[in-house]
Order: structure tokens, then sequence, then C-alpha cells
């Protein structure tokens, strides 16, 4: 089949962030069997290797130049919060449109030029007309839905603007139930984003389709490294992740530290903010940012903590740990979409909510190797079993090409 692929996010290297590591090697998969045509946008910061590096994967590779990000000021915020309440299109949707790349996709659909055309990421949907199903079949990636991360950020207090978001949320509901209508077919990658959508109706078929790990990147470790050594891992300029981290230093760290004086908590991931790299003037704490091998630093911990406390959607930083073998303690958003210990379930990561909860779990996995080690090989196996990209990239052309 010859497929459109559309990505405003510079999908390479895939170790990038969420977006980039789920739309390559969907795309990787699709591409041995498929033409695969690549819509992208390339920001300041994509090279000409990488660009090349990519090319390898797709037949065309349609590059247009990003649109720099919005500027600030009350009046700017003012009129997006305008149009987003004129047009019903969020802010964050609406500055990455480019009348260049409507042009071009509506004459390929004009001609019949592709036999299906798939958005990676619900942004992407901007480019999407309702009329464009009766021609060719168009699937959306959801990603997560914005609608439920909104939501649960005012609930939780882990909102960057609440009073924003608080106006937000109705125009982000009601944006949710109107795009997604337009499309043959919607992907989600957990259960619960399911279940939002059969809560707005939407007579759309939807497939749950969760993310991968490429094993040969995150390989099982091939021993407990023991001590006291926890890790953070995440792009450290994505909001959830600050908050994760932050949250985790200020508040449960020092609380370990009393009880483990030797204990160290590395924190992992390209572009920490100001906030994230303050962490480190903290006795025991590393910030590294980038490093070329997450897998390696993985294999030198003793315990995995994701701490998030916003986000929705399945993470790949919790299904990396456990590919490589790294025991958990996580959050219910950390773990979200993955069935960890529930009742006839091989325990496979330990759930913490509470301050209390996370310092017992850590505390628990520390003292006890037998534990870190059953935690370590069923987690493993789990990823070899429901989470690789290959197996997931047959179950995405099968939604693509029935």
């Amino acid at each position: 089949m010859k497929l459109l692929m559309i990505c405003a996010t510079f999908p390479y290297p895939p170790s990038r962030g969420g977006t980039q590591v789920r739309t390559f090697n969907l795309l990787k998969q699709l591409s041995y069997h498929h033409q695969i045509t690549l819509v992208t946008q390339q920001a300041e910061d994509v090279t000409t290797e990488e660009i090349e590096a990519l090319k390898r994967w797709v037949q065309t590779l349609m590059l247009f130049p990003r649109p720099a990000n919005p500027t600030t000021g009350l009046l700017k915020k003012i009129n997006r919060f305008t149009q987003f309440l004129i047009t019903g299109t969020p802010p964050n949707v609406s500055f990455l449109y480019d009348e260049s790349i409507q042009n071009w996709l509506d004459d390929a659909v004009e001609d019949n030029h592709f036999d299906a055309i798939t958005c990676e990421h619900s942004v992407n949907e901007i480019y999407i007309r309702s009329s464009y199903k009766n021609k060719i079949k168009t699937i959306v990636n959801s990603h997560s839905s914005v609608y439920r991360t909104c939501q649960h950020q005012l609930e939780t207090g882990t909102s960057e603007n609440p009073q924003r978001d608080r106006l937000y949320l109705p125009l982000l509901k009601r944006y949710e139930k109107r795009v997604y209508q337009k499309f043959s077919h919607i992907v989600v990658t957990t259960d619960e984003d399911y279940q939002q959508l059969k809560e707005f109706k939407i007579d759309t078929p939807v497939s749950v389709l969760p993310n991968g790990v490429d094993l040969d990147i995150f390989p099982y470790r091939n021993s407990d490294p023991g001590g006291h050594h926890l890790i953070i891992t995440g792009g450290m300029d994505y909001v959830v992740n600050i908050d994760a981290a932050c949250f985790f230093s200020q508040e449960i760290f020092p609380l370990i530290r009393q009880k483990y004086p030797d204990v160290t908590l590395t924190i992992v991931g390209a572009n920490p903010a100001d906030s994230v790299v303050k962490l480190a003037e903290n006795p025991g704490i590393i910030v590294t940012g980038k490093v070329p091998s997450m897998a390696e630093y993985l294999h030198k911990a003793t315990v995995c903590v994701i701490p998030l406390r916003s986000g929705f959607g399945i993470k790949n930083k919790t299904l990396e740990a456990m590919a490589t073998g790294v025991p958990i303690v996580a959050s219910d958003r950390g773990l979200e979409g993955m069935e960890v210990n529930e009742e006839n379930t091989p325990l496979r990561a330990l759930r913490a909510n509470t301050i209390e909860e996370y310092i017992k779990g850590i505390s628990d996995l520390l003292e006890d190797e037998k534990l870190r080690q059953t935690l370590s090989k069923n987690g493993r196996e789990y990823v070899e079993n429901y989470f690789t990209w290959e197996s997931l990239g047959k179950e995405y052309e099968k939604i693509i090409t029935n």
C-alpha cells in the first residue's frame, strides 16, 4: 500500500521523546511492507545527518519548516484564547498549521495518490478534512487525551497555569469530541483513553495500541548492581517530568536519605529545565542531561522511580526500565495501561501514590534482593510478550489495511 504519515514533530532520532519513539518505530515496521511518504516539519535542532538517516526508512520525505514557537505576552495570550473560542482549535495545534502542507495534501487526496493517511499524534488532525474519509481511510494515532490531561492536572494541582486551564477545559472537551468524528479510525494507547472516547459517544471505531520497546537498544542487564542507587528518566524539558523530578527530589528523596545516607539519585534526560538542574545542588542528586545510552544508566540503577503526578498514556520510560530489568516503583500515572500488581497477575512493579508508599516501596526493594529479582524477571517477560515494536507494528498494519 501507499501510506501517507503526517507528524509535525520530526520523528528522528527515536531517543528524542515520546512522540518520536512511537512514530519512528511504527513507521519503521510499516516500511518493511509498504511505501511510506512522511510529511513532517524541521525544527532548528534537526540536523542534516538526522534527515539523511530518516530518509532510509521512507520512500519520500516531505520536509517543511517548523513555525517558530508562539511569542509570549498578555495580548498574545488573549489573542490565542480568542482564536480558540472562535475556531475551536487549541493554540498548540493551530500554530503548527502550514497552508502549503494543506494544499499539497488536498491535491494528493484529490488525485488518489495514497491508500491511507495516518496522523501520528492528535495535533496533526488539523490537516484532515471531514470529506477525506469519503475517499480514503484516515487514522489518528492519539498518544493521549489532552482533555483528560488538562482535567487531571487541575484536579491534582499540577497545572502550570490553573486559571488558563480552567478556561480551556470545556473547550478541549468540545474540541476532542468534534475532531475525532472526522476520522475513519482512532488509535489510543490505553484502555483509559478508550473509555474516555466512549464517554464522548464517538461512533468512530477505536483500537488500543500501546507503546513498545526496541529490545536491541534496551537489553536486559547482566546482573543486579545492588547498592542504593535510584534513577529517574525522561525528557527534562517536559512539564510532567519536571514536576515528577522536583516532587520526588524535594519531598521524598531527603526522607529516603535519612534511612540510607549513601543513597544516590540520578536524573537522566535531555534538556533539563533550570528547576531540574538546580536539584543537583542537593546532596546525593546527579543531573546528567542528555546521555549517549539510557540503557547504560538504567543498568547501573538499583531502583527506577517513576513519580509522575500527571500525564496520560502508556509511558515509554516505564517500558524501557522493565526491558532492562530494573525494578520499578511508580505512580498510577507512570503505570497507566499496564497490569503490574492485579489479582492473578505476576508482580511486575510496585505502585506508589503517597510519600509513605514511595518510601516503603523503595526501602523494600533496596533491602530485598529476591524481590528485585522477581520484578526484574517479570517486568522483562511482560515487555517481551506484549510491548515489542515488531508485534505492535503488525497490529498497526492490520488497523490501517483492513
